[in-house]
């Protein structure tokens, strides 16, 4: 049986919109062995002056990850934020509801801003709105932002922060609907004081960009109304509403789980309609953007938690060890990001080290790239640009709940700095490669850079410990043009990225 064909059609003047970089963004929580074990462990052979893992600053570095979420999550509904500043040594050890762990308050905010520096990244700041309000927020945003001569501004100096962090982005709160969050509130209640907030913030700083909570998941029961009341309230104060949303495979579904992006499609969808619908109503002149800012595959360790260390510092929690079909859901759901950059200019895959993240660690060795690392790695370096509009044309099969879903998931993105055009496609089909017909109308001059696969005959493939580079991109021959056409072979169960140049 010969391959499958597939069809993409591209054209320069098409261009859907320009990629903010932020849409490559993650999240570091107080969370299992993120912060201690993961990001930070004095104690180990590379650790550098601070106590951070140098090897994981050179994989979050390879990463260019330009913004990362912080504290929380569902930590930040409880946080103190005061517990983590000043001397270590006096600073109070706190129970974490929300995991069940202690935290030790030993990396606070200021040890995690030189982190991002290293990472060479810019944190987006969570506040606690769950326990806290209005006056917390206000003393917060001086003594990150403020330059100095005041209070909390002059007490961040004293820490040995003479300069402002001058954080760009603040969540308001974390996922405030969901029942399971400490001091979670009706959308009603969530909405008076988040846009009370947000007017606090914005007469500190009107250029702040502000993120308003939506619904912590599309099967919400609340879902979309939540949203629409909450931006009732908040629309002129805020720049932003979160989504948040994560794959999960079901009954060993393989077909099923590989259309989990279409569902995060329609969630996309239906937000975007529901802001336009509060911006006609308030005849507003502003668009508030989305920032899908916690996003990733999680199922693997739902249910598999122990207590076995309850209330310890640090205790394992959520650690996916995520393999090939994992990367190619994680793959489609950046295609869906990038096809919709002109509404989502933010995301952050959450999360960023041990727990449902790209990067493991073994707190006596090495750190190691998951299969999930490497979409987002292509991404990150050859999506930022325009996004070209991608026409489709490709077989499909029944999924069920998602109806008919194609083989080919498919973005071009145009780096005009770079002359080139970057090809993202995922192959769904299980046993048959695709054969990629890729048209670019407007184009000279085209030829093949390189095409790049992440496939595996095992699609439950995984890197661990023993075996880092188990799965790992490999370059594949074959891919070439004829005229204005791309020519190149999908393999089966597939993450590709072509790549592309033009004079």
């Amino acid at each position: 049986m010969g391959d499958s064909i597939a069809r993409i059609r591209v054209d320069r003047e098409s261009i859907l919109a320009t990629v903010d970089e932020r849409l490559f963004g993650s999240f570091v929580e107080h969370l299992g062995r993120a912060i201690y074990g993961g990001v930070y462990q004095p104690d180990h052979e590379l650790a550098d002056e601070d106590g951070f893992r140098t090897d994981v600053l050179e994989l979050v570095r390879e990463l260019r990850v330009p913004v990362i979420r912080y504290p929380g999550g569902n930590y930040v509904s409880a946080y103190k934020w005061e517990d983590g500043v000043g001397p270590v040594g006096d600073r109070p050890r706190r129970m974490d509801l929300a995991w069940k762990a202690t935290e030790p308050n030993t990396v606070g905010l200021d040890e995690f801003c030189r982190w991002a520096k290293k990472a060479d990244s810019s944190v987006m700041m969570a506040i606690n709105l769950g326990t806290r309000g209005i006056e917390e927020a206000r003393n917060l945003v001086e003594y990150c932002n403020h330059p100095g001569g005041l209070y909390w501004s002059d007490l961040r100096r004293a820490h040995g922060a003479e300069k402002p962090y001058d954080f760009r982005v603040w969540c308001l709160g974390n996922e405030m609907d969901g029942p399971w969050q400490i001091g979670c509130k009706t959308a009603d209640e969530y909405g008076k004081l988040a846009a009370e907030v947000a007017k606090a913030l914005k007469l500190f700083d009107p250029t702040l960009d502000l993120v308003v909570c939506g619904s912590s998941g599309p099967g919400m029961p609340t879902f979309p109304q939540w949203e629409a009341t909450v931006l009732e309230y908040c629309y002129e104060h805020v720049d932003f509403i979160s989504l948040h949303i994560y794959a999960r495979k079901e009954k060993d579904d393989r077909p099923l789980f590989l259309a989990e992006s279409v569902k995060f499609e329609h969630f996309i969808q239906t937000v975007e309609s529901t802001v336009r619908f509060v911006k006609a109503k308030k005849r507003s002149k502003k668009t508030v953007r989305l920032s899908v800012d916690e996003w990733n595959v999680w199922y693997h360790s739902l249910g598999a938690e122990s207590d076995d260390d309850l209330w310890g510092v640090g205790r394992r929690l959520l650690e996916d060890r995520y393999n090939v079909e994992d990367a190619l859901v994680v793959g489609c759901f950046l295609i869906v990001l990038l096809r919709h950059a002109d509404s989502v200019r933010m995301a952050c895959l959450a999360q960023l080290v041990n727990t449902i993240a790209p990067i493991m660690t073994d707190t006596s060795g090495r750190a190691w790239r998951q299969t999930i690392y490497y979409p987002f790695l292509h991404c990150s370096r050859y999506g930022r640009g325009e996004v070209l509009e991608t026409r489709i044309e490709s077989t499909g099969y029944e999924s069920g709940e998602y109806g008919t879903v194609p083989y080919l998931e498919a973005i071009a993105v145009l780096r005009r700095t770079d002359s080139e055009v970057s090809f993202f496609c995922v192959n769904r089909h299980e046993t048959e490669a695709l054969s990629l017909e890729a048209r670019l109308s407007g184009f000279a001059g085209i030829s093949v850079v390189e095409h790049v696969v992440l496939a595996d005959p095992d699609p439950l493939a995984a890197n661990g410990r023993d075996a880092p580079d188990r799965v790992a991109p490999r370059a594949e021959n074959g891919a070439r043009v004829e005229g204005d056409r791309l020519l190149a072979r999908l393999p089966p169960l597939s993450w590709n990225l072509i790549r592309v140049s033009y004079s």
